[in-house]
């Protein structure tokens, strides 16, 4: 049987030490709530007060049981308080020296049954354990952040620490309410080794100007449905905090240059700039604490109409291509007030696609997304062709042929010489540089990538990619039609996976890398991403989904352009290619879908 704790001791009281505090409160576990002074104790207390009045606020809390609450909260200075404890929690800064300190001295206070726990989110559990007697009874048991919210809470283990100490821990999760995943003491344990590897390369695309802070967290929030992008994200967590995470598994994790900080991170905590606490980071807020964003000296400046920031009128675009990419940006356009001609490679593939769009404009009519009025003129608006000489008089024409540079040449070259001059010609590849196509024309000038994500009429992003040949008129066109199609375009080079890519696959593919090494399961990872980061999908369910095939495409291109050793492709995912594991359209990939 698992012991039964009837009081715990939390020992550090900013944000995260007191959210753990109303966990355990709410939970009916006395709670002795230790700081190192009496202003930082009611600071501490400031924070429980004012989470569980907005609780009460917004319904979530009975005014009764928030006062039953408080109540069980015992506010000390000083560690002599925890002397009878069956549990202490440390949440003080991420410093090895400062927790060393305070175990060795919970080691001295507390009695000898008395689990000794760390809430530290990248240091060593091992290296804070041997500060003490017990290392056998020191866990660390890592709560997100806002710990009453966040369902997750990662149990770490380090090699000495009793069986018995894990099984009380696991047990009292779950009493809590929580999901635990039980896993070895590594750098940065499971969800902060997948999250900061991103996070870092997110400021690292910023720094260099590669697309603007609005543009890297809308492209990551839209095009992969997470609940924040990296650098909001960022600011939430505190750069000097995400400094000494990355810092910390950099020299603990093998080095891998991908957490080395980006220099940007250090020169902002240099400077103050911390994130929402100290009232400016990446973004500049209300004041300090504050959630709401104000516009500062990089806001972009809305200019009014489009013609006025140099885009051209677009009346009557070509789409190309009869694939589900193509079918989805016809009904696209077709919905959004254009003309379209559809071309495709003879009558019966017009036929398909036409069918095809008109079978989604029916399911959008039964939805009640649309009217039948709307379909029947949307569908009025398209010109099925089977031969590139009807394009001569668009205005855009967007290629969505197969993912093969030869092939894409080909049909630019030809475009090349039937479009009007001052056609804009896009390009919605997701892999191939942007360059090379815009290359096989006269124009360059005029070719820029827009990348739609599939399903096109539910996906609210576009990535505009521009090349170094790509004219200011033509990305401003880009944008005000995304605009006028109701999408989100946002801006950036012609690099490899563009923005979503080159951020999503290299963290999939350190999922794979960590599940290689036996460090934990598809599953615990999964649910580490889900439940601690608000990821909609974890990362081998997103796999499987994608396609193991195409992941490993993406992840090919990326460490080619790069060159960076933490992009090679798990081999893991290299072998589960080659045995036919693709993933949900095989039946296999990560998982067995079979039986599903």
């Amino acid at each position: 049987m698992a012991r039964e704790f009837s009081s715990v001791g939390v020992v550090g009281l900013g944000t995260m030490g007191a959210g753990i505090v109303e966990v355990f409160a709410r939970n009916g576990i006395d709670v002795v709530a230790v700081e190192i002074s009496d202003a930082a104790l009611e600071r501490g207390r400031t924070t429980l007060t004012g989470s569980t009045d907005r609780a009460v606020a917004r319904g979530k809390l009975a005014e009764a049981d928030r006062d039953a609450l408080l109540a069980r909260v015992d506010w000390q200075v000083g560690l002599d308080a925890l002397h009878s404890v069956d549990l202490v929690i440390e949440a003080v800064p991420e410093h090895l020296d400062l927790k060393q300190r305070i175990f060795a001295e919970l080691d001295r206070v507390c009695k000898p049954e008395a689990i000794l726990a760390t809430n530290t989110s990248s240091l060593s559990v091992t290296e804070i354990s041997v500060a003490t007697t017990r290392p056998n009874q020191v866990i660390g048991i890592h709560f997100f952040n806002p710990a009453p919210v966040m369902k997750l809470v990662e149990v770490v283990r380090t090699v000495v620490t009793s069986a018995d100490v894990v099984a009380d821990v696991e047990a009292l999760c779950e009493r809590l309410g929580k999901v635990d995943v039980t896993i070895n003491d590594r750098a940065g344990f499971i969800a902060n080794a997948l999250l900061f590897g991103y996070l870092n390369h997110a400021v690292g695309m910023f720094e260099s100007h590669y697309a603007s802070r609005e543009d890297i967290d809308a492209a990551m929030k839209l095009g992969c449905g997470l609940p924040m992008g990296p650098l909001a994200l960022m600011d939430l967590i505190g750069l000097d905090t995400a400094y000494e995470i990355l810092d910390t598994m950099y020299r603990r994790g093998g080095r891998d240059r991908r957490h080395a900080p980006v220099p940007l991170i250090k020169q902002m905590v240099t400077a103050g700039l911390l994130g929402r606490k100290s009232g400016r980071g990446f973004y500049t807020y209300e004041r300090p604490g504050s959630p709401v964003v104000v516009p500062d000296e990089q806001t972009p400046v809305a200019t009014g109409s489009a013609l006025a920031d140099g885009a051209r009128a677009i009346a009557k675009v070509g789409v190309v291509g009869s694939g589900t990419m193509a079918t989805g940006i016809i009904e696209v356009f077709a919905k959004a007030g254009y003309e379209v001609v559809s071309v495709t490679r003879g009558a019966e593939k017009s036929a398909k696609v036409c069918e095809a769009v008109k079978t989604s404009l029916n399911k959008g009519v039964v939805r009640g997304k649309l009217s039948e009025a709307d379909r029947d003129a949307a569908l009025g608006r398209v010109t099925w062709s089977a031969t590139l000489d009807h394009l001569a008089d668009v205005d855009l024409v967007v290629e969505a042929v197969v993912e093969e540079l030869s092939v894409k040449k080909a049909l630019f070259a030809s475009l090349d010489e039937i479009c009007k001059p001052g056609v804009v010609l896009a390009t919605t590849t997701s892999s191939l540089p942007v360059i090379d196509v815009a290359m096989a024309t006269q124009r360059p000038a005029d070719v820029v990538g827009l990348h739609f994500f599939n399903p096109a009429p539910i996906m609210p992003l576009v990535e505009i990619v521009q090349t170094i040949r790509t004219s200011a008129e033509t990305t401003a066109t880009a944008r005000a039609v995304c605009a006028a199609l109701g999408k989100t375009g946002v801006v950036c080079g012609d690099r490899s996976g563009f923005i979503v890519n080159a951020l999503l696959f290299p963290y999939l593919n350190d999922a794979v890398k960590m599940l290689e090494a036996s460090y934990s399961t598809a599953d615990d990872i999964d649910y580490a991403m889900k439940l601690g980061c608000g990821y909609p999908m974890g990362p081998f369910e997103l796999l499987d989904v994608v396609g193991l095939d195409v992941s490993l495409a993406i992840q090919r291109e990326l460490y080619l352009e790069l060159r960076e050793p933490g992009f090679a492709p798990a081999p893991l995912l290299e072998h589960l290619v080659t045995a036919g594991y693709l993933g949900r359209k095989s039946g296999r990939g990560f998982r067995d879908h079979t039986n599903r």
